[in-house]
């Protein structure tokens, strides 16, 4: 099954997960993690609250509450620091356990935003290709498993990364 790429607000899609670039504390920021909570509504800062935060590359879920999904994935990503302190494993680790959590929940569509671009400051370049070998590893390794994996950039710049890096990789995807 290819991976979906599109350029979009994860808010706003009815998929079975969608997937929040968290902060450790779980219990909102800014960029896509403000936005999930904004649109959740109260309920889900007080799921998150019982949660008990989560270390980088963790993931826990929560129901969706107000937004078009069942439930959201939570998974804080690394703060880029020049790449020397686990950043890349930290970050496969957060797609890697998101999935291994939706597969458990019987989830068959999940939507991801690209983790750590944003104020954790990951370079989308080198983001992108863990982002989309990680979830074509996972595909391969699951392909008895039927799961619709959707990458959703919120910006031109990155949809097109994902795009040119999809290729790049020769990893099957669709607009």
């Amino acid at each position: 099954m290819p991976i979906k790429i599109i350029q979009g607000d994860i808010t706003q899609l009815a998929v079975d997960a969608i997937v929040n670039a968290a902060n450790p504390s779980l219990l909102g920021g800014g960029g896509v993690d403000g936005a999930i909570h904004r649109a959740a509504g109260p309920k889900l800062l007080e799921e998150c609250k019982t949660l008990g935060g989560a270390n980088p590359g963790q993931a826990k879920i929560t129901h969706g509450y107000d937004l078009p999904t069942k439930w959201v994935i939570h998974t804080p990503g690394p703060v880029w620091r020049g790449g020397k302190h686990n950043e890349d494993v930290i970050l496969h680790r957060c797609y890697e356990n998101s999935l291994c959590i939706a597969r458990s929940y019987e989830i068959h569509s999940i939507a991801f935003p690209s983790i750590s671009t944003g104020i954790y400051g990951y370079p989308i370049e080198k983001a992108s290709k863990i982002a989309l070998s990680t979830i074509d590893w996972f595909l391969k390794k699951c392909a008895y498993y039927s799961m619709e994996i959707i990458c959703v950039l919120h910006n031109e710049h990155d949809y097109r990364v994902y795009i040119e890096t999809a290729k790049s990789l020769g990893i099957d995807y669709e607009l």
